[in-house]
């Protein structure tokens, strides 16, 4: 277990390093960046005291250096103007369009949106999970066509539009609270049970509106995997030697149509994360959409590079989740290999 843990933590390291170039290539691909821009705006002025600071940051952050080189001073593995400083020694680097650096324009949004998507996460699995497996179960019946309706409504509406309505009704008939993730007066205050009460009450229209399409899909994907096993000669012989059915069902079909639903886990969080910018923008919601939004369009390529990284991370962390658990879940799969 702790070799293979090993095996894939170092191919991750060797996969983010492979993605940390791309993502810094590819956002550099536009010609010019923020600083170019805002000097040839301030020319245009005739600030000059404004382009002397544009021109010292971009030398600052060695904007001036060929690309291959401003990507080894971001990542940290060459000296910059202050020596080494990236994001090996934990400096995120410097957004130019609000003037900070990075981990406090971010400050407390990344911790949000890992929160946000991990609640939208258990809510697709814990609602996905039962009502996939009934309508497997009760395939052409009434439960059956019911959860089919279900999800076909789900993903059939847009999620921004579903927002709307939760937002009306929801704080209309429920009190439910609307915009943000905590009251404005929590913004930072120190963690205690009364902000942690305004963060749960905050997250049940996010969670709702953001997990409804997932659910869907992942409702319809259990339904056919678990119909594909129920249909296999072991659950037949098992039915005949009247084993119970819900120990016939949970015991080894439902085991083995999981195997999907669970790798399927480290393609959900950048997929929530990416499908969720126009809700989040929508709900007023302070997570890392709406910010990447804002940073590619202005080229802000060190606010950008960085998110675009930390939804890498998280792709990689739930790739190894779901081999954990699908090693956990299934006894075919060997950590060593073929070997025993």
């Amino acid at each position: 277990m702790i070799r293979y843990l090993a095996n894939r933590i170092a191919t991750m390291a060797v996969t983010l390093a492979v993605v940390s170039a791309l993502v810094f290539f590819i956002i550099n691909l536009p010609p010019g960046d923020f600083l170019s821009n805002q000097i040839a705006e301030l020319q245009a002025q005739g600030e000059s005291a404004s382009v002397a600071k544009a021109e010292f940051l971009r030398a600052q952050y060695s904007l001036d250096e060929p690309l291959w080189k401003q990507y080894l001073i971001w990542i940290g593995a060459m000296p910059g103007p202050d020596g080494y400083s990236g994001l090996l020694q934990g400096d995120y680097g410097w957004s130019f369009e609000f003037d900070q650096p990075v981990a406090e324009v971010l400050g407390e949004t990344l911790w949000l949106t890992v929160l946000v998507n991990l609640a939208a996460m258990l809510f697709i699995y814990a609602v996905s999970l039962p009502l996939g497996t009934l309508a497997a179960v009760r395939a052409g019946g009434v439960t059956d066509y019911a959860v089919a309706f279900i999800g076909y409504l789900g993903l059939a509406t847009p999620n921004f539009l579903l927002a709307l309505i939760l937002l009306y009704y929801g704080e209309r008939y429920l009190g439910l609270p609307i915009g943000g993730l905590m009251d404005s007066r929590f913004e930072g205050e120190p963690f205690s049970f009364d902000k942690f009460k305004s963060i749960i009450a905050h997250l049940i229209v996010p969670t709702i509106v953001i997990g409804t399409a997932g659910t869907a899909s992942m409702i319809r994907r259990l339904r056919a995997n678990l119909l594909d096993e129920l249909g296999k000669p072991y659950v037949t012989t098992a039915k005949a030697k009247g084993l119970h059915p819900t120990k016939r069902v949970v015991k080894y079909p439902l085991r083995a149509a999981l195997n999907p639903f669970v790798a399927d886990i480290g393609n959900l969080l950048p997929s929530l994360v990416s499908g969720s910018v126009l809700v989040s923008v929508v709900l007023s919601l302070p997570t890392l959409g709406p910010a990447l939004l804002a940073a590619l369009r202005s080229q802000d390529h060190y606010l950008a590079g960085f998110i675009l990284l930390f939804v890498s991370v998280l792709t990689l962390a739930g790739m190894l989740i779901s081999d954990i658990l699908l090693a956990i879940l299934d006894p075919r799969i060997r950590f060593g290999g073929r070997g025993r």
